[in-house]
């Protein structure tokens, strides 16, 4: 039995998450459809993470244990032509027995994306959050510092999640700013339901002038069980790279 890692990338517009369900259409559900097509038996993928409806990723993880032997250099290939445009397998490459896409991760990046114009662009509107006022980048890097660290962030979960263990630490956490797009990349060792979304929201409310980097921080700091206010739209986020090695090689 083989154990093969899959890294994919894929446009999460049309789809229900990436997480299997049940009546939907979701994209572990396309790839493991087309998996079985590939090595001549029902496959089960495990992912590094889920992503909700409408979240996009450039570098997904997933783990599947397989007899089939197609070679994994001719595996990248063959997927091309069994999945549709909107999902491309980028790597694959044989593991040691035990290797998880999930439980041998060491952190994560996620990048989110927000486009200030006068107008919405329709190109734009399932990739990115369009807004039209102008933000306070400096006060919006002034809280996001705050993050870096080990915290509990309890606060920024949503309700419904998963019982998992509040307490991440967070690598990297800035924004930065282009010629009227701006991107928030945030790294860490893990990531609650909704947490990067909600922290999204958070700091653009330092933005707009309606809280300040001290509300951010007692936000922060009050561990509350759920956030209060709903996340940051979910076509601006993006799941950059899985790593699996120790921060902060890549």
């Amino acid at each position: 039995m083989r154990t093969i890692k899959l890294v994919v990338a894929y446009d999460g517009s049309g789809y229900h998450g990436f997480q299997k369900q049940k009546n939907v259409i979701t994209v572990q559900n396309i790839l493991e459809e087309a998996l079985e097509k590939l090595c001549g038996e029902a496959v089960v993928t495990a992912g590094s993470g889920r992503t909700d409806a409408g979240v996009h990723a450039l570098a997904q993880t997933l783990t599947f244990t397989t007899n089939g032997r197609i070679p994994c250099s001719n595996m990248v290939r063959a997927l091309g032509s069994l999945l549709p445009p909107d999902i491309v397998a980028i790597s694959a490459e044989e593991m040691e027995e035990g290797f998880h896409a999930r439980f041998s991760a060491k952190w994560k990046r996620y990048q989110y994306r927000i486009l200030i114009n006068p107008y919405n662009n329709p190109l734009d509107v399932k990739y990115a959050w369009q807004m039209r006022e102008k933000l306070d980048v400096k006060k919006m890097n002034e809280a996001a510092s705050i993050l870096l660290g080990t915290h509990d962030f309890s606060a920024f979960r949503s309700s419904g999640s998963v019982d998992s263990p509040p307490i991440k630490t967070i690598y990297e956490a800035v924004w930065t700013e282009n010629k009227g797009e701006l991107i928030f990349d945030i790294a860490g060792d893990g990531f609650l339901y909704h947490m990067v979304r909600n922290l999204v929201w958070s700091l653009v409310q330092i933005g707009l002038g309606k809280r300040t980097p001290a509300d951010f921080e007692a936000e922060l700091n009050s561990q509350r069980c759920d956030f209060e206010s709903s996340p940051a739209p979910a076509q601006g986020l993006y799941l950059t790279k899985v790593y699996y090695k120790t921060y902060p090689e890549e």
